[in-house]
């Protein structure tokens, strides 16, 4: 599907707030609330809009302490990596997991009360999983820039 400039601006504008109404999105687009309703329906059966979501303040849910995990596995074997993949996908603290390239196998982005959440999490969670060979977690001291919006 290709997008013109409409679609890209009504695009920004949902990433930037999904709770306004198409008639709000119809008077900033300078579109009816019906070609504004259309637009969008269109985007989803796309899939260009994958889902709506809430974002959660983490400080306010005592989840401020942000860790970046670096994970190493004993082999590389489709087996393992399945196996990892699994499992930790079940790890509440887990917001996100990355299978990279370089040094480390994945990166794990973590979210705990505090460093004594942390510990727990690493001793009773995450290094009981098998085939993890080493971990490298490095720690947020503050966030400089954290955005879902995808320029287009």
């Amino acid at each position: 599907m290709t997008l013109d400039a409409t679609d890209k601006k009504l695009l920004f504008l949902l990433q930037s707030d999904s709770k306004k109404t198409t008639k709000e999105l119809s008077l900033k687009l300078n579109l009816s609330v019906t070609a504004v309703y259309e637009r969008i329906k269109k985007l989803e059966r796309e899939g260009i809009i994958d889902k709506y979501v809430v974002l959660i303040n983490r400080l306010k849910v005592e989840k401020g302490f942000v860790v970046f995990c670096h994970l190493k596995l004993i082999q590389h074997t489709k087996e393992f990596l399945t196996k990892f993949e699994t499992e930790v996908v079940k790890l509440k603290e887990v917001l996100e997991c990355h299978h990279v390239s370089g040094d480390y196998d994945y990166i794990l982005k973590i979210v705990v009360k505090d460093m004594e959440a942390y510990r727990e999490f690493l001793v009773t969670k995450l290094t009981t999983l098998e085939h993890i060979g080493s971990t490298h977690s490095t720690f947020m001291i503050s966030e400089v820039k954290n955005t879902t919006v995808i320029t287009i």
